[in-house]
């Protein structure tokens, strides 16, 4: 019988690979609905129906704010899902761009370690690390785009061909228009590769330092014996550089001279910041605002992260260390500064964990993959022969469906929202009882202004936060910062400031928070507001969660 040729047998593990991918995705993908997938919703139908070129103010909220849009194509794509399919739609849509990231990192590692059946195992080990990272937010798009960069920076660098430029150049326009925070890290992507290139080529080097000691030797005076110590300088670190390409270490230097061209294909990138209907400057503003706000020291996801807490992350950044400590592998110097410096971005920002699992993971394969071939080979072939057995499709098939029941079963018995998060009972009381609900100026709390939004309840917050801070809300205030709606809010809830001073201040007309909160404890004291929600008995057996208090006026007073 004729052996398979090795090439099939690679493709058909590659087949088998990405249909497990399916399989665990939609095990790991979330039912439940987050804060920003509501007003995505809202945002995505303003677009739908208006377009964004003419708006001057927020239509959500009963401020008066500028709103960018910094994902309007995403929110789009989103509306345009719910209105075919409902929730159910975004849920669909959610698992379909999980198994987009699985199998773009699976591929991925692929591409650059060039061992399928580690690049699989670290897959799914990096999958099940991103689940409280996967969400119906714009980033579950950019996630797989980012990645994805990586791979065809790779294959840029191979040959040059231009296709992959134009890959890469349409990514940033997507990546700009998709999820605009995240538009800078796309260019920080190509920053390591330049830096190898010029550490390559002796531009960063002790070199320039003697040169220009030279150079002003010869202006100054000509001392022949200062002038040769310098020239002999430079060749003994010529030679030393020489035998430590050769034979380094720990770290490799690889010399490609493809990265001009790469270069070159990352500046087009950046100008492309121009192709969005948001405004000229505001992809290259949008970022730098968000960071100098103050929503980085309070909203959880922007805080450094917890170690203790988050212990598989600990083990997976720590893989790292022990690889490169006690066994002789080496790491390119392009890969060690994207882990050092996505780490450091990690340990100072939940968030960007999930970049860290999704940059980091093609670099830990590549670190394995490399033990391996160093002292197992023939690992990967055997490994690739057992999985296309059929015996081996059909173990490794029903140990991955079984992981993926285990894990759907509890997510699929979910609600894609329930009333202990979001006032669902309280906002069909308002609408029912409050005709005009659309010009009343309702205090909330952060966490659920989303839910209003969704129900067309104009709000004074919601998860938008970067909108209410003072680096954008320019309309609130003097010419310089507007008002910190943000601050206000999260003082009231943490009962940090008196509630009076600011719905005096903003001519609070109502408000809705969680029953027993600090500001429900201290409204209810109160002679100027009285609660209107919930008041009968089946009010209070359908929602023991929420409640809404209406200032009293002056005529009922008196």
């Amino acid at each position: 019988m004729k052996e398979e040729n090795p090439k099939t047998k690679r493709y058909k593990f590659h087949i088998i690979i990405c249909v497990f991918i399916i399989i665990f995705c939609i095990g790991i993908a979330p039912k439940a609905l987050q804060n920003d997938t509501f007003y995505t919703i809202k945002v995505g139908e303003y677009v739908a129906q208006n377009g964004i070129g003419n708006l001057t103010q927020d239509p959500f909220s009963w401020h008066e704010l500028p709103y960018t849009f910094p994902h309007w194509l995403y929110d789009l794509m989103i509306y345009t899902i719910y209105s075919i399919g409902g929730m159910a739609g975004i849920y669909g849509s959610t698992i379909f761009f999980t198994i987009i990231i699985g199998i773009s990192i699976y591929f991925t590692s692929n591409k650059i370690s060039k061992n399928a059946p580690v690049s699989a195992i670290i897959t799914f080990v990096a999958l099940y690390l991103l689940k409280p990272y996967i969400a119906a937010r714009a980033q579950i798009v950019t996630f797989s785009f980012m990645v994805l960069t990586l791979y065809l920076i790779e294959k840029y660098l191979e040959n040059a061909k231009k296709r992959y430029a134009f890959g890469l150049i349409a990514f940033s326009i997507l990546i700009v228009n998709l999820h605009m925070a995240v538009w800078p890290f796309f260019f920080v992507l190509f920053v390591p590769y330049l830096v190898e290139y010029f550490i390559s080529r002796d531009i960063i080097t002790f070199d320039i330092i003697l040169k220009l000691k030279i150079r002003f030797e010869k202006i100054t005076k000509n001392r022949e014996e200062r002038l040769k110590k310098l020239y002999n300088g430079i060749e003994d670190n010529k030679k030393k550089r020489a035998k430590i390409k050769e034979n380094p270490y720990k770290i490799k230097v690889t010399r490609n001279d493809n990265v001009k061209k790469l270069f070159i294909v990352m500046i087009i990138c950046a100008c492309m910041g121009i192709f969005t209907p948001t405004g000229t400057t505001t992809p290259y503003t949008y970022l730098y605002k968000t960071m100098t706000g103050n929503t980085m020291q309070i909203i959880n996801e922007h805080k450094p992260i917890d170690l203790s807490a988050n212990q598989d992350f600990v083990a997976f950044f720590v893989a790292f260390i022990v690889i490169l400590t006690f066994i002789d592998v080496k790491i390119d110097i392009k890969h060690l500064f994207y882990y050092l410096g996505i780490l450091y971005l990690s340990l100072n920002s939940r968030r960007q964990v999930s970049m860290f699992l999704i940059i980091c993971t093609p670099i830990l394969v590549k670190l394995i993959a490399d033990v391996f071939d160093k002292y197992s080979p023939k690992t990967q072939n055997i490994i690739i022969n057992i999985v296309t057995s059929f015996y081996g499709k059909v173990i490794l098939g029903t140990l991955v469906i079984v992981i993926t029941i285990r894990n759907a079963k509890p997510i699929l018995q979910e609600e894609y929202y329930t009333n202990q998060n979001y006032p669902i009972y309280a906002c069909e009381w308002i609408k029912e009882n409050i005709p005009d609900y659309k010009n009343i100026k309702l205090f909330n709390e952060y966490n659920y202004g989303s839910y209003l939004i969704f129900q067309g309840i104009p709000v004074m917050i919601d998860s938008r936060c970067d909108l209410y801070t003072p680096q954008y809300n320019t309309k609130t205030g003097d010419a310089k910062d507007g008002q910190d709606i943000f601050m206000e809010v999260q003082n009231i809830a943490t009962d940090t400031d008196d509630y009076k001073d600011t719905f005096e201040k903003y001519g609070i007309t109502h408000a809705i928070t969680y029953k027993n909160s600090n500001l429900d404890k201290k409204i209810k004291l109160s002679s100027n507001y009285q609660r209107i929600y919930p008041l009968t008995e089946d009010e209070r057996k359908k929602d023991n969660r929420f409640v809404i208090y209406e200032k009293i006026s002056e005529k009922v007073k008196q």
